[in-house]
């Protein structure tokens, strides 16, 4: 009986081990970088898209806020921006909502994403009306131009998605 036991432990304890090291391992840790050099003047930029985009989230992978972007970024994405795509069964990603051309927003904060697979740098945004919106924040990171973190540089928002709003 005591062997029993002992391997009945044992076993939970591997396994244990074992969930421990792959969550670890698959884990995202998130960090705000606001205050570093090359994010300092980012915070506050306001823009007005440019095109029609989904509002979405991965049914693989969870992610902080809802992502923004289309079909031109996200291939999963449905080519069309149209409103009866909100709740469509698609394979990988889950829609929830759109935004129009014109519709405005800024960035709220930089965020820095480091994983196994790197580091990675996102802007979470706001839209100018959120208080009537159903999501207060979101995901930029599908409309962003990543080529300048190679360097070191602040990733900036694709003018095919959006453009500086000037303000006067």
């Amino acid at each position: 009986m005591k062997w029993l036991i002992a391997l009945v432990v044992a076993g939970v304890l591997a396994c244990s081990v074992v969930w421990v090291v792959r969550w670890e391992r698959n884990s995202v840790k998130g960090a705000y970088v606001n205050a570093l050099p090359p994010y300092t003047q980012l915070r506050g930029l306001a823009f007005i898209l440019e095109q029609d985009c989904y509002i979405f989230e991965f049914k693989s992978r969870e992610s902080t806020y809802p992502l923004l972007g289309s079909h031109a970024t996200v291939p999963d994405l449905p080519e069309e921006v149209k409103a009866s795509n909100i709740g469509a069964d698609l394979p990988n990603v889950r829609i929830l909502g759109i935004l129009r051309t014109g519709d405005g927003f800024r960035i709220a904060s930089v965020r820095q994403d480091t994983s196994r697979a790197g580091k990675t740098i996102t802007f979470e945004i706001v839209l100018d009306n959120e208080s009537s919106r159903a999501y207060f924040k979101l995901d930029a990171f599908w409309m962003m131009d990543h080529t300048p973190e190679k360097i070191g540089a602040a990733p900036v928002i694709l003018t095919s998605y959006a453009v500086p709003r000037v303000m006067m």
